[in-house]
């Protein structure tokens, strides 16, 4: 160890030089990975959620007449089903105990088990257990005069929190006063929602659009007397057969139903998809960005390192020049010193990136381990990185060929 410790400065400057390289390097590996993983992630829910149009209106649950609406919808050329989704909090009461607050799904059962992609889809139990598949019973024609199914679907941990099971008969109320509760059976349990839903929606319930409408005041304004509301947040469009891979078909599709509708707001999915992965292009010039001090800095380090080198072993270097060694040998030698160390600094940096991301999924927090476990090495994208810093390292040598060539070969042989 003490002979370790004593080692000459340059062999100490040599190793920081590889460690800055290293340090430059582990920050772009980093991020790329986890940023790049993050972006395939979202552009694969994209390309496999089983719809490929989106529509969307501005305000408060801002889609209007939703049940006929997709009625309208499915009727268009290569649609194949029309999905209405209600988002709405409101309060769980189980058979003992006081109210939970939690996010209520209102769907049409059908149709959203025929737009779910296959990850989500696993998540439910097939078919749905909600009654009508149609949601049309109750609906009646928008008058919401028929028979409930008041059938809920729970997701796991809130059905584990609140000790219920298929079977079991919990309270619904749109608020925690409870004057308006109804009771609903449990009739299924989801997995795990916060794949679904996001982390907020971990404890998430599922119940038919039209018992959420009513159960939230979005049916009929006035309770059922007044005028027809039957509001929604989305209407997420699955097209049927080959036409769902065609990019084409579902560019007309989205055109026709932007004439239905021409003041909400339509989007394809795949060009959500093409967006996302433009953005992840330019982020990843913004991570390079980032990181291109860290690597000046270490380069101009590994220069200095090496000019430092030229200067002990000038009297090697002179002999070389005296015998008639041409420059561009001399260049050749200070350009493997350069490569000799970029290369431990990149190799390092590589395997010190990929630690701090298992290091990070394992003992990070909870968000940032959420993030984490998606990152991707892309050996490519890294190799590049690789070559493009050995490439950088032998910019930074000529300063140390420029100093070799201008050393004083009388004073370098005394």
């Amino acid at each position: 160890m003490r002979r370790w410790l004593r080692r000459p400065h340059l062999a100490w400057q040599t190793t920081f030089a590889a460690l800055a390289i290293a340090t430059s390097v582990a920050l772009p590996v980093v991020l790329l990975s986890v940023g790049g993983g993050v972006s395939d992630h979202e552009i694969d829910d994209l390309e496999n959620a089983g719809y490929e149009v989106s529509i969307s209106a501005p305000g408060l649950h801002g889609i209007s007449d939703a049940h006929a609406l997709a009625l309208r919808i499915e009727g268009l050329s290569g649609a194949g089903a029309a999905s209405p989704i209600l988002s709405a909090p409101i309060d769980v009461f189980p058979p003992t105990g006081g109210p939970h607050p939690t996010l209520a799904e209102g769907v049409v059962p059908g149709a959203f088990d025929a737009t779910q992609g296959p990850s989500t889809r696993s998540l439910f139990p097939d078919p749905l257990p909600l009654g009508d598949p149609t949601d049309a019973i109750h609906y009646a024609n928008g008058t919401y005069s028929g028979p409930a199914t008041d059938d809920v679907l729970l997701s796991a941990p809130f059905a584990s929190s609140l000790s219920v099971g298929v079977g079991s008969t919990v309270a619904l109320a749109p608020t925690a006063n409870g004057t308006a509760e109804v009771p609903f059976e449990v009739t299924g349990i989801l997995g795990s929602a916060s794949t679904l839903l996001g982390p907020t929606a971990a404890y998430a319930v599922v119940l038919p659009l039209s018992d959420l409408q009513v159960l939230t005041g979005f049916a009929r304004a006035n309770g059922t007397s007044g005028a027809l509301l039957d509001s929604a947040d989305t209407i997420q469009v699955a097209l049927s057969g080959a036409a769902s891979a065609s990019p084409s078909a579902v560019d007309r599709l989205a055109e026709e139903i932007q004439a239905l509708v021409p003041y909400y707001g339509v989007s394809s999915l795949q060009s959500q998809a093409q967006q996302l992965r433009q953005a992840s292009a330019v982020l990843d010039g913004f991570y390079l960005a980032l990181s291109s001090v860290g690597l000046t800095i270490g380069l101009i380090f590994l220069a200095l390192v090496l000019v430092r080198r030229v200067e002990t072993e000038r009297r090697s270097i002179g002999i070389r020049r005296a015998i008639g060694l041409p420059a561009g040998q001399i260049a050749r030698l200070t350009g493997r010193w350069a490569l000799g160390l970029a290369a431990s600094g990149v190799v390092g940096g590589v395997i010190g990136g990929w630690i701090l991301v298992e290091g990070l999924a394992r003992f990070g927090p909870p968000e940032v381990q959420a993030a984490v476990d998606l990152a991707v090495f892309d050996w490519s994208e890294l190799g590049l990185l690789g070559v493009a810093i050995l490439a950088l390292s032998l910019v930074a040598s000529l300063a140390a060929t420029r100093a070799a060539l201008r050393l004083s070969l009388p004073e370098a042989l005394r």
